[in-house]
């Protein structure tokens, strides 16, 4: 009897042990499942789980599953043979606080992968990617209570706080007049360190300085391009829009984090990046004026090597504007500053072109006879005639200075026609490549139409003021950029590292860009787009053996909620997007033939997707 109470005791208590196991079983598999659940339908963002680990199978920590690499790889190829079977999984979304994450400026990375990397040349500042195992496979979520972006010109002045909601610049730059919180809003005066009063005053007093008439900076067209060094909030070149000059704002993701964010949403053009230890990402002979408002930089380190990379970028008669206590202060520190800085320019040929109060400006010669004039072993010395200076992606600077072509040398100067007409004129580096104008032209033209064509198929879902920061992701003479001049929009062109370097071309014309390779990450900030057009860009990256999906995922983070993207190039292509499209939350707007005859483009198709406006949970929770 004893025995054999005992024995149903003892089968309860397996029962009942059975079915924790089970219970406990079923909620792992729940919860896992909302985060790594690959439902062909896709579940709703607001179902979603909060973390997010790499690709199918291996963790963001390390893993390592040589299996689940290959499942990967033959995965995400663009035309699978099996591809009519193939369905993509639902992504996760990435924890809250990865609503910033700048995948190749992360610092976690830096401090997982154990780099080893000198703090004193701002080596931590410039681009390292994670390896693929290392890659976060979700999507980037908007921080709580975000907002569709205040549209331009009114984003020039103010943005919503729940955007960016980062107030310490606001309280650290009180008494500059950088930004202000008032509200729901951040508020833009229009101030910066060197300049409290307002940017536009400054900038006129620069254009006083050099004579210019009517205090225009852009000297009747002369003046198109310019770089601006430790931009701050990007102000000075917001202020300077208006004189049809455009600027590269540049800032390191430092101390000052999210001032190129807070750039970006304003709707002005800037770029994450420092001068450390590798080339900018532009071509020689960019930039007509290069600025810097107390940047904070160290010009003399390293035989003033950043001063040897602001000449390399400066065209020939080119001017830095410098304000900086150097440059008027009287006590013994600043004044041996000064003089190792004027001695330093000096052999580099620069002269003074003015000096007022706080501000000095130096002009670049338009020639090489200075150089030629110098005493033997003069430092620094010239470049190697070996060294390409338009060659940028990973380059490192060097203490040298770069001189001019023959063609500069004969033509004392850029030899570019004034804004807007150098925009449309051939620029005189076309032959570097062995284009002929007609070629130049051509390209023009094809791409006029081409615009025509894709704003037809958008105007149903665009008003005037819907765009604002596009991106062209293979530029290759700008023509699509050019065509958007009469638009209320900026483009950032950008340029494969590997192919023909036409980003000199695009400068030429009075446009912006910057090189990169689509199999990694973009410098800048999730959000920041409003179009992104992507002509043949998924075919190249499939021939260099790059994931599509991780390009899809990385076009997904740089696009602003209710952005577009327009995509040309193989039907193949398109009809691999288009199973994606539930799992990144996009929508299809339109599909068309291509209507160029460009040699480049067969039969291309145009696909023209828009971002759909989603929201986590959890960040529903915190703006309620």
């Amino acid at each position: 009897m004893m025995r054999g109470r005992s024995d149903g005791g003892q089968k309860k208590r397996l029962i009942m042990s059975v079915c924790v196991v089970a219970i406990f079983l079923g909620f792992l598999y729940v919860y896992y499942g909302s985060i790594f659940g690959s439902s062909s339908n896709g579940a709703s963002a607001l179902e979603y789980g909060s973390k997010s680990l790499r690709k199918f199978g291996s963790s963001y920590l390390g893993g390592d599953d040589e299996a689940d690499d290959k499942q990967y790889e033959s995965s995400t190829k663009v035309g699978l043979e099996d591809g009519e079977d193939f369905v993509p999984k639902t992504f996760p979304v990435c924890d809250d606080r990865h609503s910033e994450l700048i995948p190749c400026l992360d610092r976690n990375i830096i401090y997982q992968m154990r780099l080893k990397l000198d703090l004193s040349v701002m080596e931590h500042y410039e681009r390292h990617c994670p390896p693929p195992e290392r890659r976060y496979n979700c999507l980037i979520p908007p921080p709580a209570g975000y907002k569709i972006p205040i549209k331009w010109p009114q984003s020039r002045d103010e943005v919503w706080k729940a955007n960016i909601p980062h107030t310490h610049l606001a309280h650290e730059k009180s008494d500059q007049n950088w930004m202000i919180v008032q509200g729901e809003k951040i508020v833009f005066p229009g101030g910066g360190t060197h300049f409290h009063y307002g940017a536009d005053k400054y900038i006129a007093s620069i254009a006083n300085m050099l004579n210019f008439s009517h205090n225009n900076l852009n000297n009747e067209g002369r003046i198109r391009t310019v770089l601006d060094v430790g931009c701050g909030v990007a102000s000075f070149g917001a202020y300077l829009l208006s004189s049809d000059i455009i600027t590269v704002s540049l800032a390191p993701n430092d101390v000052h984090q999210n001032q190129i964010q807070f750039a970006l949403e304003r709707g002005i053009p800037a770029y994450l990046g420092v001068l450390g230890t590798k080339r900018l990402p532009y071509p020689s002979r960019s930039f007509e004026l290069a600025h810097c408002s107390r940047c904070r930089i160290d010009w003399l380190q390293r035989d003033g090597i950043l001063l040897l990379e602001l000449d390399r970028l400066l065209r020939p008669g080119g001017y830095f504007a410098y304000s900086s206590p150097e440059a008027y202060a009287q006590d013994e520190e600043d004044l041996q500053i000064w003089r190792e800085m004027s001695a330093l320019v000096g052999r580099m040929c620069w002269r003074i072109a003015a000096k007022r109060n706080q501000t000095v400006i130096w002009q670049k010669p338009l020639t090489n006879d200075c150089y030629r004039e110098r005493e033997p072993g003069t430092n620094p010395p010239l470049c190697r005639s070996d060294d390409d200076p338009d060659a940028v992606w990973g380059v490192p600077m060097e203490a040298c200075i770069t001189p001019y072509s023959d063609y500069d040398q004969k033509a004392k100067g850029s030899g570019l026609a004034p804004w807007p007409a150098r925009l449309t004129s051939p620029p005189p580096r076309l032959a570097d490549f062995g284009y002929s104008n007609e070629m130049f032209e051509k390209d023009t033209e094809t791409w006029r139409r081409q615009v025509e064509s894709y704003w037809n198929l958008l105007s149903p879902k665009i008003e005037a003021d819907t765009l604002r920061n596009v991106m062209d992701m293979k530029a290759n003479m700008g023509s699509f950029s050019a065509s958007l001049k009469d638009k209320n929009v900026w483009v950032m062109n950008v340029i494969p590292e590997d192919g023909p370097n036409t980003l000199k071309l695009i400068y030429d014309r009075g446009l912006i860009g910057t090189t990169h390779s689509w199999c990694e990450a973009f410098s800048t900030y999730p959000r920041t787009y409003d179009l992104l057009h992507a002509w043949t860009v998924f075919s190249d990256i499939e021939k260099k053996g790059c994931s599509a999906e991780d390009l899809l995922l990385e076009m997904d983070r740089i696009l602003r909620p209710s952005g577009f993207i327009i995509v040309q190039d193989k039907r193949p292509v398109i009809d691999f997007i288009r199973k994606y499209l539930s799992a990144l939350h996009w929508e299809a707007v339109a599909t068309a033939d291509s209507s160029s005859d460009s040699e480049h483009e067969g039969d291309d198709v145009v696909f023209i997707i828009q971002k759909k406006l989603w929201l986590t949970s959890e960040s529903v929770r915190d703006s309620e």
